[in-house]
């Protein structure tokens, strides 16, 4: 293991205590000095959640994975219980008069009685293994949802501990025979891949399953574990929080992008917060270290506007408003514009979605209470999103008033990749102008040996060339079936250079520089592996207050088309010019012709959330000459 940063910090602590960061329901004058608004809101969608019927989930539902691939008809009646145990769970909390408690014990019961909390297509104690097709009862995988349904009752029961035990000390000896069978002997004695070994790499998975074992370890009553088998559980994180940590660079950058910064740096978030809690004062200093600080405020520098960030891989566009956990973080790194980012996202939420209703993570949903007035009340203050270079990944993002751009060197084996080493997205005062589609609806081909069948994880749907022997009428159809890039580290890009603000740097981050001129250079032939394609040379610019330009100088043997995907409709004139959109923007091509416009409706319901309607890719075809210049105004 390279990095020993929170093992170091933990061994200046000593000791481990019971987690008391939030207040149990007995806790009244902390429960009742919430917000009135934020009270009647959390009462109101506990009574909505009491006329919910509360879903059958059947074995069958679970073999279906196995049988069709279908993900969706399980986690359809999966999810909801847990949201509206959460529900009714926050309005008993707040309104104490017992008026929810019978339903929550059905909730609690039920899911404490399901079969495995593990979901279908985790169901294997093997990374990318075969899926048992029935629930492991005798031995639990401990998978994100495994982790996250502990969690859950953990809480609960941990909040409404003193009500329990005027009803029966049963209720609450069930919670613990359950987490004891399905998180806390497998997690001690067993190894899961993502507790991380130094071997193998690691991804959100890692400080998700690890936040939430230690909320079901360490919310146990006082006298439950003794002292040397809570330290065992934190070190035991801290090590996995450890492995974690050493697939980053210093830039902080979530290799897996924006929407998987919620499930990865923030989780990270929750694990310290949470090892502070057990221990003492003197770790907090670990939110002195630069990583975590970078790791804190990377989502600021991916943001575009409003609730639209940049992505890329299985990332959305549109990946959610900031919350609690973001404003604490940035509250824990010291970093003002983080905090005040995040606090004004959040206000900017309608008074439903501040309620966060899709998550399933009760701890959140008590954080996001407890910092719901100083969120609301805290001082807005200008915070520009400086210029930044992520080397860690080759990714640099750059904006001036009116564009914001993004482009990706790297190579094609991060976690959740697309293959699109060398693409780019280009936002026109927030509107999306060249686009990265994301990902649809998980089944059971997206995390398999035919991921790349899927055609929004291809290279020719992204802004990238695909190379054919013949262009011809039928272009379309011969790019499908042309050279793309190919899966894997060895894909990768080569002679990397950002210029920030007229520094060249292929190894330094100079993120925050001013200058008129940000570029992206790099040779993206080796994605493609193929011999007759011996170099291509892609240099993406802002130049700040006119447009953006990207310009391709190839050397191989194929036929060179060029594939950008639009959101909205393109219209071409005369083949060297593309207006998109109603007056949205211009391309102008220079040595090469547009071919095609095709249209890709979206019938995804995943993909539908970033993109209302179809889009569009553009096939250009680069003249024989072999240079290609795009100006996007």
């Amino acid at each position: 293991m390279a990095r020993s940063i929170v093992r170091d910090y933990l061994s200046k602590t000593s000791g481990c205590k019971v987690f008391a960061g939030y207040p149990d329901i007995s806790k009244r004058d902390e429960w009742n000095a919430l917000p009135l608004e934020l009270k009647r809101e959390i009462v109101r969608r506990g009574e909505e959640a009491l006329l919910e019927p509360w879903s059958e989930l059947l074995v069958s539902d679970f073999s279906e994975f196995s049988r069709s691939g279908n993900r969706v008809r399980f986690e359809d009646k999966y999810f909801p219980r847990r949201r509206k145990l959460n529900s009714l769970v926050m309005a008993e909390c707040v309104e104490n008069e017992g008026r929810f408690v019978g339903a929550v014990l059905d909730g609690l019961y039920l899911i404490l009685e399901e079969s495995s909390w593990c979901l279908p297509p985790h169901n294997s104690h093997v990374r990318d293994g075969r899926n048992d097709v029935m629930p492991n009862v005798a031995r639990p995988v401990i998978d994100l949802f495994d982790a996250e349904s502990g969690a859950e009752v953990a809480f609960c029961e941990y909040l409404l501990r003193p009500v329990f035990e005027k009803i029966s000390p049963n209720i609450s000896e069930y919670v613990n025979y359950r987490l004891e069978e399905r998180i806390f002997k497998p997690y001690l004695n067993e190894h899961f891949w993502w507790m991380g070994n130094g071997k193998e790499p690691m991804c959100n998975w890692t400080p998700w399953c690890t936040q939430n074992v230690l909320i079901c370890a360490l919310t146990r009553d006082a006298g439950y574990f003794d002292e040397d088998t809570k330290r065992e559980f934190i070190e035991k994180a801290a090590a996995s929080c450890d492995y974690f940590l050493d697939e980053y660079g210093d830039d902080g950058c979530c290799s897996e992008g924006a929407q998987y910064y919620s499930h990865a740096a923030l989780t990270l978030f929750g694990c310290l917060e949470l090892i502070l809690g057990a221990t003492d004062e003197s770790f907090s200093e670990v939110y002195k270290e630069k990583l975590i600080k970078n790791m804190a405020n990377y989502i600021m520098k991916m943001h575009v506007a409003g609730d639209t960030y940049i992505n890329f891989a299985d990332c959305s566009a549109h990946p959610g408003r900031r919350g609690a956990r973001e404003f604490l973080f940035g509250k824990r790194v010291f970093d003002e514009a983080m905090t005040s980012f995040a606090a004004e996202d959040f206000k900017a939420e309608s008074m439903y979605a501040r309620m966060i209703p899709d998550e399933i993570n009760l701890f959140y949903h008590v954080m996001q209470a407890f910092a719901y007035k100083e969120m609301m009340d805290y001082p807005s203050i200008d915070v520009r999103c400086e210029d930044s270079w992520f080397e860690s990944t080759g990714l640099i993002v750059t904006r001036d008033d009116v564009y914001t751009l993004a482009a990706k060197a790297g190579n094609n084996a991060d976690s959740h990749n697309h293959n699109d080493v060398g693409s780019f997205t280009i936002y026109k005062n927030g509107k999306p102008f060249v686009i990265d589609l994301g990902v649809g609806t998980y089944t059971e081909k997206t995390f398999s040996d035919r991921r790349y069948e899927i055609w929004t994880m291809q290279s020719a749907y992204h802004n990238l060339p695909t190379f054919i022997e013949d262009g011809g009428a039928e272009i379309s159809k011969n790019v499908e079936a042309g050279i793309m890039q190919k899966p894997g580290a060895e894909f990768a890009a080569s002679d990397v250079v950002c210029n920030l603000g007229g520094g060249e740097s292929s190894s330094v981050d100079i993120a925050g520089a001013s200058n008129e001129t940000c570029s992206l250079s790099m040779d993206i032939a080796g994605a493609y592996g193929d011999e007759r394609i011996r170099r291509y040379h892609r240099t993406v610019t802002l130049n700040k207050g006119e447009g953006i330009t990207v310009t391709d100088k190839y050397d191989g043997d194929c036929k060179a088309v060029i594939g950008i995907m639009t959101y909205e409709m393109p219209v071409s004139h005369d083949g060297d010019k593309i207006s998109v959109g109603d007056g949205l923007g211009v391309i102008e091509i220079t040595g090469g012709k547009v071919k095609t416009i095709e249209e890709c409706p979206i019938d995804d319901e995943r993909l539908s959330i970033s993109w209302k309607h179809s889009v569009y890719r553009i096939l250009i075809e680069m003249d024989d000459a072999h240079e290609l210049s795009l100006l996007f105004k």
